[in-house]
């Protein structure tokens, strides 16, 4: 599997108010593409406003366009 985002690029969480629902959501940028999990899906180191931290893809959604 290839990892669908990319270094710099702004990417969020899905609020759970419904597919495509950003609201408020907080922005977050990819730092690095971290290798597949055991299930094959890839990861992402990503900067958030307190650090860093890492996520799975299936965790993101690109962020909208400011």
């Amino acid at each position: 599997m290839t990892h669908k985002f990319k270094i710099g690029q702004r990417v969020c969480r899905p609020r759970p108010g419904g597919p495509g629902d950003m609201g408020e959501a907080e922005v977050f940028e990819v730092l690095r593409l971290m290798p597949e999990d055991q299930t094959g899906e890839p990861s992402y180191r990503i900067r958030t406003k307190t650090g860093e931290r890492a996520i799975r893809e299936g965790d993101l959604v690109a962020a909208p366009q400011p």
